[in-house]
C-alpha cells in the first residue's frame, strides 16, 4: 500500500508544553492534507519524533525508538520518518542522527516546522532525505493549522524565545531569541478557541513575564492578562512559565484583579541557595525570591504556587542543599517539578569543575522528593470539606467510574458524577485529599 492510499500518521512528543504545542501544530498540518492520526506505528505512513535536548534522558528515548524503527523501515520502505524539534538544533546533531540512522527521510528544527508540508511533498517526489536547520529564528508565522489534543482547554502561545542563558539551560540556543505575537493575534486565536467550546487556556512562554518584547511599548504580559480576560465565554486562563526576575507588582495586580486568570503561579525557583542561584545565572538570590511569594501571597492569599528545582548543580555543598530543603518548607509549594542535574553539551554548567557525584545526587533529590510530597499532602488535607469549582475535563485515567477535572489552583480532583459535567465547572464537595490528588462528591 503507497502513502497516498495509506493516509495514517503518528506523532511522538518529548519536553515541554511549546513542545506539545508544536506537534499539535503538525498534527494541524497534516490533517489539513486529509491524513488520519494514529497511535499504532505499524499502521502509519508517517511517523514524526518531534524531540526535547532540556535533559539526557529525552535525548536517549529518541535514539532508541529510532534505532526500533530500522526492522519496520525495511518491511515498509515507503514509511516517511521525520525527526524535529530542539534536539535537532543542536550543532551536529542533524548530521550524527542521519549518520545512525540513514533510513531517516526528513530532519528539521523548531524555527522552520511550519515548512514541514512542503519537506513532506519534496520526499515524495524526489525520494532523497531532506535535512534542514534554520539556526536563526524567523518572524512569526501565524494561521497554522493546529490540531488540539482537548476539546476543553489549550494551549496558546504568546512569545518565543529566550533571552535568559541560565547556564545550566539549552533553550536560548535552540529556541532562539525572544519574539512576542501581536496582542490582536493572541485575542483572535482565544475568540477563535471560545467560539469552538473551550472554557480554558494557558498562555505558554519560556517567560511570560518578558511578553511585550518588540512590541508598542503600552503592551506587556501584565496588559495582556486584562485584555483577555474581557473575552466573553472564556472561564478560565493559566500561564506558564513566569520567571521570578521578571514577575513585577503589575503582573502580580492583574493576577488579582482578573477573575478569569486562575490563582495558580508556577514559580520556578531552582535553587534555594544564593551561591548556587548565581552559578546558575538566574539573577535573583534566595531573599529576592522568598520576597517575591511574601509580595504573591499577601496579594492572592489563596494562591497555590509551584515550582522547579536542579539537584546536583555544580559545586552544591550539602549546606547549599540544605537551603533549597529550608526554602522548600518555608514557602510551602503546592507542588514541584523536581530534577537530577544533567548536563547539557553546549551550556556554561557543562564545562564547571565540581560536578557532583551521581550516589549524592540522587540521595539529594530523595530528600527533597519525600519533603515536598509531605507538604503536598498537608495542603491538601486543607482542602476536605470545602465545596470547590472544578473544570470536569474527561473520565479519571486510573478510575473510568470517575470524573477527574482541576481547580482554579490546579488540583486534581476525582469524583463520581454525571458525564453530561464534562467540558462544564461544576461544584463538587472534598472528601478526602492525598498527595498528589483530591476525592470529592458532585453537587
Amino acid at each position: 500500500m503507497n502513502n497516498e492510499q495509506n493516509k495514517k500518521y503518528l506523532i511522538e512528543t518529548w519536553g515541554c508544553q511549546m513542545n506539545e504545542e508544536d506537534s499539535e501544530k503538525l498534527s494541524g498540518m497534516l490533517k489539513s492534507q486529509g491524513y488520519v492520526r494514529t497511535e499504532v506505528k505499524e499502521e502509519a505512513s508517517i511517523i514524526i519524533f518531534n524531540t526535547c535536548c532540556v535533559r539526557e534522558n529525552a535525548e536517549l528515548k529518541v535514539y532508541g525508538n529510532l534505532g526500533a524503527l530500522k526492522s519496520l523501515k525495511q518491511k515498509k520502505p515507503e514509511l516517511i520518518i521525520a525527526v524535529c524539534g530542539c534536539m535537532m538544533q543542536q550543532e551536529g546533531m542533524a548530521e550524527n542522527i542521519i549518520k545512525k540512522y540513514p533510513f531517516v527521510d526528513i530532519i528539521f528544527g523548531t524555527h522552520n516546522a511550519y515548512k514541514f508540508p512542503e519537506y513532506l511533498n519534496r520526499v515524495k517526489q524526489e525520494g532523497k532525505s531532506i535535512i534542514e536547520i534554520i539556526n536563526k529564528e524567523e518572524g512569526i508565522v501565524e494561521g497554522i493549522p493546529i490540531d488540539r489534543e482537548s476539546s476543553i482547554k489549550a494551549f496558546v502561545t504568546i512569545m518565543y524565545g529566550c533571552n535568559n542563558f541560565c547556564t545550566y539551560c539549552i533553550v536560548p540556543y535552540v529556541r532562539g531569541r525572544e519574539r512576542s505575537r501581536g496582542p490582536e493575534d493572541i485575542e483572535k486565536e482565544i475568540k477563535e478557541l471560545v467560539s469552538k467550546g473551550y472554557k480554558e487556556i494557558t498562555l505558554l512562554g519560556q517567560n511570560v513575564n518578558s511578553y511585550g518584547k518588540g512590541l508598542d511599548d503600552n503592551m506587556n504580559f501584565a496588559r495582556l492578562l486584562r485584555r483577555i480576560n474581557n473575552i466573553e465565554g472564556l472561564e478560565r486562563i493559566r500561564f506558564m512559565t513566569s520567571h521570578p526576575k521578571d514577575l513585577s507588582q503589575e503582573v502580580i495586580d492583574a493576577i488579582a484583579e482578573c477573575s478569569k486568570v486562575c490563582d495558580h503561579i508556577h514559580l520556578p525557583v531552582q535553587s534555594g541557595s544564593s551561591n548556587i542561584l548565581k552559578k546558575m545565572n538566574r539573577q535573583y538570590d534566595r531573599n529576592q525570591y522568598l520576597q517575591l511569594v511574601k509580595k504573591i501571597k499577601e496579594a492572592i492569599p489563596d494562591v497555590a504556587i509551584t515550582t522547579d528545582i536542579i539537584v546536583g548543580f555544580p559545586g552544591e555543598t550539602e549546606e547549599d542543599f540544605e537551603e533549597t530543603l529550608s526554602l522548600v518548607k518555608e514557602v510551602e509549594y503546592d507542588s514541584a517539578f523536581t530534577f537530577i542535574y544533567s548536563k547539557r553539551k553546549g551550556t556554561p554548567a557543562d564545562d564547571m569543575i565540581e560536578q557532583i557525584d551521581d550516589k549524592v545526587k540522587h540521595e539529594r533529590f530523595n530528600r527533597l522528593v519525600e519533603a515536598i510530597n509531605e507538604i503536598s499532602a498537608k495542603k491538601n488535607k486543607r482542602y476536605a470539606g470545602r465545596i470547590v469549582d472544578v473544570l470536569v475535563e474527561g473520565t479519571s485515567k486510573n478510575n473510568t467510574d470517575k470524573l477527574m477535572g482541576r481547580t482554579t489552583t490546579g488540583k486534581l480532583v476525582n469524583f463520581k458524577g454525571d458525564e453530561s459535567s464534562i467540558g462544564h465547572i461544576s461544584k463538587v464537595k472534598i472528601t478526602e485529599a492525598f498527595s498528589f490528588s483530591l476525592n470529592g462528591e458532585q453537587l
